[in-house]
């Protein structure tokens, strides 16, 4: 990738968040380049002619302009040419179909792919960079995860993410391409830590929007973040994540977030669930809650690697309809006294 005074920045995935990042890369992060071209692709062609039209993304981020160097398009080859960096802003499940599309565009560049999305691949287990890896091997895995809603970055407010690559110059590059005044990202080199914290992170806001749709109070929603924050060390510790990346802003400062605030999909998924809504029912309201994909396969790791997570089996259970909220709220209340800790 360049150092230099230009670039150009591929962004696949126009929902929110997606195009909350365009407008971000579209500035030139902390050290601003001459012309920094952003392509911002989506599939469908008609919400592609509505942005070039309008210069706004009014299906996903209403309200907000789009900085006139970023390009929408749904052309692959148009969205991926000569591009140093790629955001991948597509779910967790549609990452790995996103790359393989993509392939025979970037055949040569050796462009770092940033994952954006936060989860675990369902149907084989793999965490995102994985996926990466497994398909565009050439190209550097990168991801970016932490505290951040697209409404409050697109609007300019604090937000700080970290940014995590194998390699610690990478790293901070990337780092710079996104930074800004309200956006501070923190480079690092532990990946897995990194997406981790994320996506497990998903599966525990279910459960304390649960406990507030249940309106089981306060003291039992800090509980679950918590013990919950117990069950993410306990599992990134057995997968290799650094102890500190998970107190940090991907894993700490992401469950916090995710689990106190209504603009949580996946807490109001969870809240939904509490008031007595099925999962289709909630699912069909509230849109992509991604822990509702990694709480099955969260688990089945969790239980080969020998990590004992109750809270992530309770929400698996009910999720899969094994049992309903009050037996999985019982069964967490009666497990045997034992002495705080990890």
């Amino acid at each position: 990738m360049t150092n230099g005074r230009s670039g150009r920045i591929a962004v696949f995935g126009a929902g929110a968040w997606g195009t909350a990042l365009a407008n971000l890369a579209a500035r030139g992060g902390r050290e601003p380049r001459a012309e920094t071209v952003v392509t911002l692709f989506a599939r469908d062609c008609d919400h592609v002619a509505e942005m070039q039209a309008t210069g706004v993304n009014a299906r996903r981020l209403p309200g907000v302009p789009l900085l006139s160097n970023v390009r929408p398009t749904s052309d692959l080859a148009e969205a991926a040419a000569d591009a140093d960096v790629i955001l991948a802003v597509v779910p967790a499940q549609a990452l790995r179909g996103l790359l393989e599309s993509l392939e025979p565009f970037v055949a040569g560049s050796k462009a770092p792919i940033v994952v954006c999305a936060k989860g675990i691949e369902h149907g084989t287990g793999h965490f995102l960079s994985e996926v990466v890896s497994e398909v565009l091997p050439d190209h550097p895995p990168a991801v970016l995860s932490g505290p951040s809603f697209a409404q409050d970055v697109a609007r300019g407010l604090p937000t700080a993410v970290a940014l995590a690559a194998a390699d610690a110059e990478l790293a901070a590059i990337l780092a710079g391409r996104l930074a800004g005044p309200g956006f501070r990202v923190y480079s690092s080199t532990d990946v897995r830590g990194v997406e981790l914290g994320g996506a497990a992170k998903n599966v525990l806001a279910i459960a304390n929007g649960v406990a507030a749709g249940r309106d089981l109070g306060a003291s039992a929603g800090a509980a679950l973040v918590a013990r919950g924050f117990a069950e993410l060390i306990r599992f990134g510790r057995a997968f290799g994540a650094e102890p500190a990346t998970l107190m940090g802003l991907s894993g700490l400062g992401d469950l916090v977030l995710t689990c106190t605030s209504a603009l949580s999909r996946n807490f109001s998924l969870g809240v939904a669930l509490g008031r007595g809504q099925t999962v289709a029912e909630a699912s069909a309201r509230i849109g992509l809650a991604e822990g509702l994909y990694t709480c099955g396969v969260l688990v089945d790791l969790a239980n080969a690697a020998g990590v004992d997570m109750p809270i992530a089996k309770a929400v698996d259970a009910v999720l899969a309809e094994r049992i309903t909220i009050d037996e999985a709220i019982a069964e967490l209340l009666a497990r045997p006294s034992k002495a705080e800790g990890v």
